[in-house]
């Protein structure tokens, strides 16, 4: 399974700096377009919007699987073992319940819907449900993420693996 999460790190953390680089050449082009050339490009503008919705929502399951989400850890901080990880585990699933009914399930319907209708963006022509995938593709990632958490909490709780609060990592590090 670890691997397989490296795997799935590296991947993400690929797609995020990819996505993140064409946003940045997107955005300088729509600059020198409009102040250079004085004839600002039609659809960079849509295009910076659908890149940074795949962005952040890419980004949010990227820092969930890093355990970097925003959290409120009072009750976590004081607590301890046994109580601990209990929380720490109905946490994983109420997330895991997110993901699932919220991202995937509504994210599914959602690109349905949109695919179905036939909608499509203004400037670049793109169907609108393929800017939506991100959503439940996002919340698959998070679900993923939030097994693997489980998992290896329910391991801590039983004694068998080192803390899973010390598999936290830095918001920089990369495998």
């Amino acid at each position: 399974m670890n691997t397989f999460r490296s795997l799935v790190d590296r991947v993400l953390a690929g797609v995020l700096v990819l996505l993140m680089f064409v946003a940045v050449i997107n955005v300088l082009w729509q600059v020198f377009t409009r102040w250079v050339l004085n004839d600002p490009s039609a659809w960079t503008e849509e295009l910076a919007r659908y890149l940074l919705i795949w962005i952040g929502l890419l980004g949010a399951a990227y820092a969930a699987g890093r355990q970097m989400h925003l959290a409120i850890d009072l009750l976590p901080n004081h607590l301890d073992g046994a109580r601990r990880h209990a929380l720490e585990i109905a946490i994983d699933v109420v997330i895991l319940a997110f993901a699932i009914g919220v991202m995937i399930v509504g994210g599914y319907r959602l690109v349905s819907l949109t695919l179905l209708m036939g909608q499509q963006s203004a400037a670049l022509g793109l169907q609108l449900g393929w800017v939506y995938s991100v959503i439940p593709l996002s919340g698959a990632i998070i679900a993923f993420y939030s097994i693997e958490s489980m998992m290896q909490r329910v391991r801590a709780a039983r004694g068998r693996s080192a803390d899973v609060g010390q598999t936290k990592r830095s918001s920089h590090e990369i495998d």
